[in-house]
Order: C-alpha cells, then sequence, then structure tokens
C-alpha cells in the first residue's frame, strides 16, 4: 500500500510495509517540507557527508530505496526511512517544524494501526478529507466506490502472478486505453494534471466508466481464472472495452463527450458540483 500524507498541506510520499507494520517515508520530501530548500536532494546529499563525519556509522542500514511516484507519473527509486529513521534525520535539521513533524509522524503511525485493526476507519478519514477539500458528496460516495472496485480487481491480479508496479501500471493502462481512448498519463494530459491523482479529478460519469471497466475486468479474470500476465492483459482489454462501448452508446444517444477537460485542483475553482 503506497500513500501520500499531508503535513500541513505539504505532501509527504509514504509506502506501508504490512510484514514490518511500519510506514517509510520520503526522506527528500521531509526534507523539502522542513528545510524549506530549493533543492532538496543537494541538501539531502549534503547532510549524508554532515551525518557521516559526525560518527553517524548506521546511517545508510536505516535507509532502503523504494520506488516512489514522481511528478511525472513515473516511478523512481527514492531514499526512504522509516519513523525511527527520520526521527534521527530531523535532529539534525534545523527548523522550527520539527516538534510539529514528529507529533504528526506518532499520530500517522496511530492512525494506522486504528485502521488495521477497524478498516472502516480508513474509508471514514477518507471522506472526511475529501469533504474537507469541497467535494459534494454524490461524488464522494462514488469515488469511495471506485476505491473498493479497484481494490477488488489489484487484490485478483496479486492472486494470479501479477508482480511489481509495471505490471499493474500496463493492465490499468489497457484498461484505460480501451474504455475512454486514453492511457492514464494521456487523460492526465487532457485535464492538465501533473502529479495530481487523476480519478480525484473525474466528474461523475467519468468515475461510473472507470468504474465498469475494471468491475468487467475482475469478473472476466474470475469467470476465466486467468494466470500470469498475457491472459490478464487480454483480460484487462476485453473489460475496458465492455465500458467503452457503454461510453460510446452513450455519447451517441446524448450527443455530448463523456471524457472532460474538468478537473478540481483547488477549492476556489469551479467545483464538480457546478456541471
Amino acid at each position: 500500500m503506497s500513500s501520500i500524507k499531508l503535513f500541513q498541506d505539504k505532501k509527504i510520499r509514504a509506502q506501508y510495509d504490512e510484514e514490518e507494520r511500519k510506514w517509510y517515508f520520503s526522506i527528500i520530501d521531509v526534507i523539502e517540507v522542513l528545510s524549506e530548500s530549493s533543492n532538496p536532494r543537494r541538501y539531502w546529499s549534503d547532510l549524508k557527508r554532515k551525518l557521516s563525519k559526525e560518527g553517524f556509522d548506521q546511517l545508510y542500514e536505516i535507509i532502503v530505496q523504494l520506488k516512489l511516484e514522481s511528478p511525472d507519473g513515473k516511478r523512481y527509486k527514492t531514499d526512504c526511512t522509516d519513523t525511527e529513521g527520520l526521527l534521527r534525520i530531523i535532529q539534525s535539521i534545523p527548523s522550527p517544524k520539527a516538534e510539529p513533524f514528529k507529533r504528526w509522524l506518532a499520530k500517522v503511525g496511530y492512525e494506522r494501526l486504528e485502521e488495521i485493526e477497524d478498516p472502516e476507519l480508513a474509508s471514514k478519514r477518507a471522506r472526511e478529507i475529501y469533504k474537507a477539500k469541497g467535494y459534494p458528496e454524490h461524488w464522494i460516495e462514488k469515488r469511495m466506490r471506485s476505491i473498493a472496485i479497484r481494490e477488488e480487481l489489484t487484490d485478483e491480479w496479486k492472486e494470479r502472478d501479477i508482480k511489481g508496479q509495471v505490471e499493474y501500471a500496463i493492465l490499468s493502462a489497457e484498461i484505460s486505453k480501451a474504455t475512454f481512448g486514453l492511457t492514464p498519463a494521456e487523460y492526465k494530459e487532457v485535464k492538465g494534471l501533473k502529479k495530481e491523482n487523476l480519478r480525484d479529478h473525474m466528474t461523475d460519469l467519468e468515475l461510473i466508466f472507470s468504474m465498469l471497466g475494471e468491475a468487467s475486468t475482475t469478473e472476466i479474470v474470475r469467470t476465466k481464472d486467468t494466470q500470469g500476465f498475457k491472459e490478464n492483459k487480454e483480460a484487462a482489454n476485453e473489460g475496458g472495452k465492455i465500458a467503452g462501448n457503454a461510453r460510446k452508446e452513450l455519447e451517441t444517444k446524448t450527443g455530448k463527450k463523456i471524457i472532460s477537460g474538468e478537473n478540481y485542483l483547488t477549492a476556489d475553482k469551479k467545483k464538480l458540483s457546478d456541471k
């Protein structure tokens, strides 16, 4: 499970390790928030040398490289560390935000443990975040359902020998291309998005057809008992075509395009509910 955590409206990329039951955070993102440096990568490079000179021999033992999504939509190996490692690094960054950040770290860890015990809490918190951003209730309901449908599909892929984020991304692009005629990257260009989550900027109908494509794929995967990447890619294309044909039929009947350039970048811009 990977996620974006917010600290004072700043994005911190994070990934949860289910086996170790702890979060790993992008060190670069944390440094950018705390140091407010215009070049956080250079700051981190200099800090590593400084910590090594100070005798912090365990520095490289607490760093792991995880593939996290970058603003260009691609996933790159990124220096990450757990809560304990971050606390040690934070001590070497002079910042008035250090103490609030430590409290934020503790809160993030505690909330994840709560969600493991009661999965409904994760859903409730997601709803609260969308509501706070100004999304209308009817949209939030569809978005939450789309998350559930997506998880159901990825769970099936996991059981059918689909390996790594690259294969997941290819299969997802296959469904999107068959549903909308666009890959997720192309779709983001239509909406003028960069690092934002595409589905968080979809209209009601766009969400509905994306759900149909993934739900159809899940049903085909189960019925055919697809195994491996090749069979699942074919199923993804078939599932996407079902949604794509339904989209085209609706467009023919209404004379309106489903694919929209509308997005939801900021609260003071036009809201989805104003459509």
